[in-house]
């Protein structure tokens, strides 16, 4: 019978666990754990192996004694705030032969891609300067919510198709640290340092290994990260002087910042020098809008590029339906006319590409590959000169990767 660890913890819902290798250190589990699987993973500093339960894949990670229930607790606390990391499923306390251990559990992140990956594979090439808006972003949008990461760097994010770019995501938060209410200038400028640090520290490894493309500046691409979160940090947060008159400035400036993909918390005014003027600051939250949004109408979860995509096509659908039947359609009615006649009838034709998506080593989810659709079918329509429809779109879709796999 496997010895179970001292000590497990684990979210409702989640399996217990306990049939796994607990008496060895995770290094030493091969062949003794029928559960384990293969999959795309960046690089650790620490054992880590994959675990399958009913089709569902968790990561498990071996750290030193009490340092997992810390990492767990800092990823439950992100998950709180909205922000993009793995999923924290429990932690555990075991003994084994090297003595006493504490692993993370967490869930592996579906579609995941490691930058190795990106830059490994020849059909990626075109996402590898999407990485670098991606880093960005998620360093902006933990610094809003007051996160030190402490740790950034390439082999500690996987990335996301969203849309033609990517979303990036936290898979490693040993070192993050909280800090409320904000998180001061010198540690955001100190986390960013560590980035460029680390992030010449994995593209020197892939160079020596012979996978980094020649024309990528090993020592501008830290910088260009540096420079990308600048721009968007101060997008985000500059203040404004509002005129007499010119409130309607107020909404324009939600419009744009929800066109980035954050949700406003509050808006301040306050008086500028003479009174007559206002100065005008808006906090953002999460960077969801767009994804809630589409969430509450279809029921669909997204990433947020994915889901502004959608929201359009479903915003284009009901001024076409309005005017078809000489009256407002609301958004919601909208939605569901596209859901129902739209998306499900795509994602259908679909089927076969979704169900063996392994033969092309791409992992491609249901939104990404509708917006794929979208992306073709606008591209066949301009060459035709008229909308081809959603049907001939996906048709021409499914031949031109049938074509790719028979000469690939």
């Amino acid at each position: 019978m496997t010895p179970a660890p001292l000590d497990i913890y684990t979210r409702p819902g989640s399996p217990d666990f306990s049939d796994l290798c607990w008496k060895r250190p995770l290094s030493e589990w091969g062949a003794q754990c029928p559960r384990m699987v293969d999959v795309p993973h960046g690089l650790s500093r620490h054992p880590v192996v994959f675990v399958n339960y009913a089709g569902v894949v968790y990561a498990l990670k071996e750290l030193p004694a009490g340092i997992a229930q810390k990492e767990h607790d800092t990823l439950m606390h992100l998950e709180e705030l909205r922000l993009p990391a793995v999923t924290a499923i429990g932690h555990a306390r075991a003994q084994t032969a090297q003595g006493e251990a504490s692993i993370l559990i967490t869930r592996y992140l579906d579609h995941a891609l490691p930058y190795r990956m990106l830059f490994m594979n020849e059909s990626l090439v075109r996402y590898r300067d999407h990485l670098l808006d991606a880093m960005a972003g998620l360093m902006v949008q933990l610094h809003l919510a007051g996160i030190f990461w402490g740790d950034c760097s390439l082999s500690n994010t996987f990335f996301r198709r969203d849309a033609g770019a990517l979303q990036a995501y936290l898979v490693d938060a040993e070192t993050a640290e909280i800090y409320l209410p904000r998180l001061m200038p010198t540690l955001r400028h100190h986390d960013l340092e560590i980035m460029e640090e680390n992030v010449v520290g994995d593209l020197t490894d892939l160079a020596a290994s012979g996978q980094l493309p020649g024309e990528l500046s090993i020592s501008e691409t830290g910088a260009s990260i540096r420079q990308r979160y600048r721009s968007l940090w101060e997008e985000i947060t500059r203040e404004e002087v509002v005129n007499p008159g010119e409130h309607y400035r107020i909404q324009e400036r939600i419009r744009a910042l929800n066109g980035l993909g954050f949700s406003v918390r509050d808006v301040e005014m306050q008086p500028a020098q003479n009174g007559a003027k206002l100065r005008l600051r808006i906090l953002v939250t999460d960077r969801n809008f767009h994804r809630d949004q589409l969430l509450s109408l279809t029921g669909l979860d997204a990433e947020e590029m994915q889901a502004r995509q959608l929201m359009n096509e479903i915003h284009e659908l009901k001024a076409t339906l309005s005017n078809l039947n000489n009256r407002s359609t609301p958004l919601s009615v909208a939605a569901y006319y596209w859901m129902q006649n739209i998306y499900r009838p795509v994602i259908e034709q679909l089927r076969p590409l979704i169900e063996n998506r392994q033969l092309t080593g791409e992992y491609f989810s249901p939104p990404e590959l509708y917006c794929q659709i979208l992306e073709h079918k606008w591209f066949l329509s301009e060459r035709a000169r008229r909308d081809v429809g959603h049907h001939a779109a996906v048709e021409d879709y499914l031949r031109t990767i049938g074509g790719l796999l028979q000469t690939g």
